[in-house]
């Protein structure tokens, strides 16, 4: 019972002190009760105001650092296929087969002294503009063709048996005959006649265009 009264007498306590703290404030600052409790629902209207407010702003976007694949495919460089019209140049159906510099094409070793050597004079040569092998009676030396998925061919070759609307197209090695052509018959685009003469000069002028530099990896075969 002793316990009690001793709680009971400290709330009371507690209460008075409280009541005689907010009586000196009301005396010194000139606040009234009533003024406290506007200034808390103003608050608390201001507050929840100020939460629609940031509510109602627009998320920020979050900017992609890096390209998507769509935009990284729209972005690409267009193949030579797709980069120029082609429809303006005469154009002529022929049978094309790939060819080496090796025996199994040549019948020359790499020890003989026109191994890799063309009809031409030229080295054979697999870049953007690649020595091919025609029928000079069809297409002259010299002549520049455009042949899908292979790229600018110059003839600077001939064959015993590229005859009529056939050519040979010069790759490295067996393996990139049958991996990247094997045999095709196809439409050539014939870009400028030969006068049946051909120089490395020439060809080494044709393959440094600063223009086709972006086109030109992807024909390039020879490692650096």
């Amino acid at each position: 019972m002793r316990k009690v009264m001793t709680m009971f007498r400290r709330f009371l306590m507690t209460v008075l002190f409280v009541l005689a703290f907010m009586t000196t404030f009301f005396a010194v600052s000139g606040v009234e009760a009533q003024d406290i409790s506007s200034w808390a629902k103003e608050r608390d209207l201001s507050l929840k105001q100020l939460m629609l407010t940031f509510k109602s702003l627009p998320e920020e976007k979050v900017e992609k650092t890096s390209l998507s694949a769509a935009e990284q495919i729209k972005n690409k460089p267009k193949s030579l296929e797709d980069a120029f019209d082609w429809s303006r140049y005469p154009k002529q159906k022929v049978t094309a087969t790939g060819y080496t510099a090796g025996a199994e094409s040549t019948g020359k070793q790499p020890h003989h002294p026109d191994y890799g050597i063309t009809y031409s004079g030229v080295k054979v040569k697999r870049d953007l503009y690649s020595t091919v092998a025609a029928d000079p009676s069809v297409f002259p030396i010299g002549t520049i063709l455009f042949i899908p998925d292979y790229g600018y061919g110059v003839v600077a070759d001939t064959g015993s048996a590229i005859k009529g609307n056939r050519l040979d197209l010069y790759y490295e090695t067996v393996e990139d005959v049958y991996k990247e052509w094997g045999k095709k018959t196809l439409d050539v685009y014939v870009i400028k006649k030969g006068n049946g003469t051909i120089t490395e000069k020439d060809l080494l002028k044709l393959n440094e265009n600063k223009s086709m530099q972006v086109f030109r990896q992807k024909y390039k075969m020879a490692k650096e």
